[in-house]
This record gives C-alpha cells, structure tokens and sequence, in this order.
C-alpha cells in the first residue's frame, strides 16, 4: 500500500505526465469451463501490442476475496488504502455532481421509488424514471425545510438525488431507509451511534414531509435514503504526489472520488463515446501531470449479464485507443477498478488484469496480449491496487531514491 508520509519525502515536482486509464469492472469470466473471458474475447490490436511492449499483472482492489463497491475499488487505484479511508456513497454523489462537503455536514444518496396506497413499495427505482422527470420531483423535495438546519437537494441521474444537511451537532452515523426489497414500507431513519439520534430524527422529518409532497406524483411518489456520510478528509493529489490531476468521467460518483482527492473535473457529456473522452482528455492534456479517464460501461454491461455487450464496449475502448497514445505519456496504465463478470451480472473478488506501459523505464514481460491469462503470468504479479501510484510515479522518473 501506498505510503503516503514516505511518498511526501521523496516525491519531485519534475517528470514524466501519467495517463490512467480505468475500465469500469474490467475483468471477466469465460461463460463456459474451456471459454475466454470478456477482455480475452474482444478484439484489441492496440491494447495487445502495448501488452507485447510493456508490462502486466493483476490487482486487488481491497484484499483477496473481497467483492468491493466502486468506491473503494477507485480509491485503491488513486493510492489511499480503501481499509483506512472510508468514503460514504452519499459523499460520492454529493460531490459528483459538485455540492461542496464541508466538515460537519452530512450526505446522504437517494432513490425515488414507488409505493401502493398502503406505503408498500412497488418499485425501488421508481420505474428508472429519466433525469428529467427525476429533476422535477426533486424541485417539490426542495420545498421542504426542518428548522435547525440547512438543506441541499439535487437530481443526480434518471431516479438518483443527492440530499445535503448542514447544521450544528450532525452525525453520518445512520442505518439506510431502503429495505433493499418490495412488498415492504420504506425504513425509517436510524441512528447506529447515540450521537447520531438528533440527525436520525431531523431525517425523519424530512421523510415525513418528502412522502406529502411526492403524493400522487407516481412513479416517483416517494424516496429511500442510502449511504449517510461525512466528509473523509481525504489527502489531495496535489499534497501526496505533487501532480496536478484531472478527471474526465461521464458518471457522478467517479467524478465524486476524483474531486475528493484533489482532482479538478472536466465536464463531460453523459452520452459520451471513448472517442469523445479521450478526445477531451487530449484538449487539456498540457495542462496536467496526470488524468484519470473512466469507461463506465464495461460495468454496466457486466452487470447485466450481456457478454458481448461488454466485449463490444471493449472493443470500442481499443478502436479509440490511438488517441491516447498519440499524447506519448510517459506512464500509461490500462486497467479496472474491480472485475464485473457478466457470469456472474455482479462485482466480483477476482483479480483485474492490468497493464502498465511506460517506454523508457519498463521492462518487458512475455505477455502476448492483454487478457485475464496473460496477465497471470506477467512481470507485475498479483498485487494491491493501491500500489499502482507509487509504481506510475516511479516509472515516471518522480520519485527520488530513498535513503543514502
């Protein structure tokens, strides 16, 4: 794992840019004993010749055996420890979308869902209704207030929201209202520490008041609270690696993790094709020492069980590929932040498969091709993801030689 006091005494201002790459859920399964996996399957000319040319291995996002959240998986990728640092998801959605956290306040992510005339929960997601209409109900949600406090509402994406509290005396500590099932009423709010039990009943309030305002609004006629969170005070890029950092991502919650860390956001389209990211990622690359760029739909493909699905966004990522390449980083890393197999229609513990390009300072392994097997057997091992950064710093001439 990354050491971030040892890291601040030999980091240097001077060296190479950094380009990381990151595939959402990346890794994969074969669907049959004797298949290919997702990533195997595709067809990849630019990624396979820069396995040939660099160096691979696999990462563990969290610690073997371990299913992470995208949350962590990113932060494992950043460097930070995602044992050490915890980061709630309603500080990721928050922040996503560009409400400052400020020490004290407390952020929670919501769902609009559907409930039946008895308070019976039809839809979790009420429908997946669009942005747009989710926009509108949250309009009426910020009709509310709760005496002693401050509150922020906005629309994330399609049934998503972010709700913000700020006021003296706040706690995070508090138990999600979404039972995670239909057939039930939603939860109400409650606090898992004693010093959360002010928060929890101000919560309960704004329940109360969000359900009369939401009545007759179906789909979306009501709302679960999920992820209550605080500000993690996490280190910046810009203090532990010295780097000026960018982030192009089309989904919230990437942005979130980016800007928590110090990384500035550069706006994105939500519809946005590979080509349209590294074409951003191209527009501001002088003015940055490292930019993080993220494909959401390898996941989201993953996720739904569609193998090739995934394979063609794959496919898509490499046809798109020589963009970035002609921006000659010093370090480029392609890799994901979890495996998502669509075996599977889940995240998963398994290993990702990672490959490290970095021309003048790598050494070559025998990889023949970017793909689950390969990797295995690469130059770079199994090992923690959050080791990525010290690797990319180092291969990127930032990193002074330790001690005498």
């Amino acid at each position: 794992m990354a050491n971030f006091e040892l890291l601040s005494e030999l980091v240097q201002e001077t060296g190479g840019k950094i380009l990381l790459l990151v595939m959402d859920g990346l890794g994969g399964l074969p669907m049959t004993p004797d298949g290919k996996t997702e990533l195997e399957a595709a067809h990849t000319p630019n990624m396979d010749a820069l396995a040939k040319a660099g160096s691979t291995g696999m990462t563990i996002p969290v610690a073997r055996g371990i299913a992470p959240g995208s949350g962590p998986a990113h932060l494992g990728l950043f460097g930070y420890d995602p044992i050490e640092y915890k980061i709630g998801r309603g500080v990721l959605e928050a922040t996503g979308i560009g409400i400052e956290v400020k020490p004290g306040d407390v952020a929670v992510r919501g769902n609009f869902c559907t409930v039946d005339a008895n308070g019976l929960i039809t839809d979790r997601r009420a429908g997946r209704i669009p942005t747009e209409e989710g926009a509108k109900r949250v309009e009426l949600l910020k009709q509310i207030q709760i005496p002693g406090v401050d509150i922020t509402v906005e629309a994330v994406q399609d049934y998503r929201f972010a709700l913000l509290l700020r006021g003296e005396g706040l706690s995070g500590a508090i138990a999600d209202t979404d039972p995670q099932v239909t057939g039930v009423a939603t939860l109400p709010a409650r606090a898992t520490d004693p010093k959360a039990e002010y928060t929890a009943g101000l919560i309960n309030q704004w329940l109360k008041q969000a359900a009369d305002v939401l009545k007759g609004h179906e789909p979306a006629n009501m709302v679960t609270l999920r992820g209550f969170a605080e500000d993690p005070a996490l280190p910046k890029y810009s203090d532990v690696y010295k780097l000026k950092a960018a982030c192009v991502a089309v989904y919230p919650m990437y942005k979130g993790v980016a800007r928590l860390v110090g990384m500035d956001i550069i706006d994105t389209d939500s519809h946005d094709s590979a080509a349209d990211e590294f074409k951003r990622v191209a527009a501001v690359w002088n003015d940055y020492d490292f930019v993080f760029c993220h494909i959401k739909y390898t996941d989201s493909r993953g996720e739904d069980g569609n193998f090739d699905a995934k394979v063609k966004v794959i496919e898509e990522v490499d046809a798109a590929l020589p963009i970035l390449m002609a921006l000659n980083p010093s370090v480029m890393i392609i890799t994901g932040d979890h495996s998502t197999p669509a075996a599977l229609k889940s995240h998963s513990w398994h290993p990702v498969p990672t490959l490290l390009y970095a021309p003048k300072t790598h050494m070559p392994d025998r990889a023949q091709a970017f793909g689950e097997r390969e990797c295995m057997t690469g130059a770079l091992g199994q090992f923690p993801a959050a080791d990525l950064m010290p690797l990319a710093l180092a291969h990127a001439n930032r990193l002074a030689k330790y001690g005498a």
